[in-house]
């Protein structure tokens, strides 16, 4: 039970990489907050639900200040939650472009405005956000979504450097995730897939749960002595 005691919030956590995320930290003994717009998927033990839009400054300074008041400190943040509006980019609209930015990059930059400087005043803690390869390596079709997952590691490696600039292990780190077996996966013609598969040195998709095993090494003292790091979790793809 090597999380035994600590708090964690995950945004996304309603389902698909979130739902495992949840479901690997409280396995290991942490009482997880699952933060999402959508409805709980499942059920799991020490797994609890809170409604929140993070594009919203308001709702989550409301949601930092009563998690805070109700457990006294948040040990680990997971910023998973994220959204795609593909187009090409002569025909992407504002709203598409917008959108996905307020989600996956401003939504992570409210949490963490909060939650960072918290950790630091109370020793320490882990914060885990959810990149992708498109952010890596860009993709056709998701400007959008590529300049916010290569924002999000741009950010990883900033926070890094300012969480831990007083001595303080506030530790962050960023996963990027290739193509994973959710339920957005699920819709995709099987020729597709297959594609995706062999693009991989290891000739098949990852499924969610190898995301979040990679998720409670970050969050626990195995990773103690890695920071700033974004750790491609792929089967070795190859755009």
């Amino acid at each position: 039970m090597k999380l035994k005691g600590r708090l964690a919030v995950v945004t996304g956590g309603a389902k698909g990489i979130g739902m495992e995320i949840c479901k690997s930290l409280a396995s290991k003994g942490a009482r997880v907050i699952a933060c999402d717009m959508g409805e709980m998927t499942y059920q799991f033990d020490n797994v609890s639900y809170y409604p929140l839009n993070i594009t919203d400054v308001d709702g989550c300074k409301k949601f930092f200040d009563e998690t805070v008041e109700k457990y006294g400190k948040i040990d680990i943040l997971v910023n998973n939650a994220g959204i795609t509006r593909d187009s090409m980019t002569r025909k992407m609209t504002d709203d598409q472009w917008n959108l996905v930015l307020d989600v996956n990059l401003k939504g992570a930059f409210n949490m963490v405005r909060l939650i960072g400087p918290h950790m630091e005043a109370t020793g320490g803690g882990s914060i885990i956000n959810i990149s992708s390869v498109v952010g890596v390596f860009g993709n056709i079709g998701q400007a959008n979504y590529a300049a916010t997952k290569a924002g999000i590691i741009g950010l990883t490696m900033t926070w890094a450097k300012e969480f831990a600039r007083k001595g303080v292990p506030v530790r962050v780190n960023a996963i990027a995730p290739g193509y994973t077996m959710t339920d957005i996966l699920k819709t995709v013609p099987q020729d597709l897939l297959d594609q995706f598969a062999q693009m991989t040195m290891l000739k098949r998709l990852g499924q969610p749960e190898e995301i979040a095993k990679v998720a409670l090494f970050l969050a626990s003292d195995d990773s103690s002595y890695i920071t700033g790091q974004t750790i491609q979790v792929d089967g070795g793809m190859r755009l």
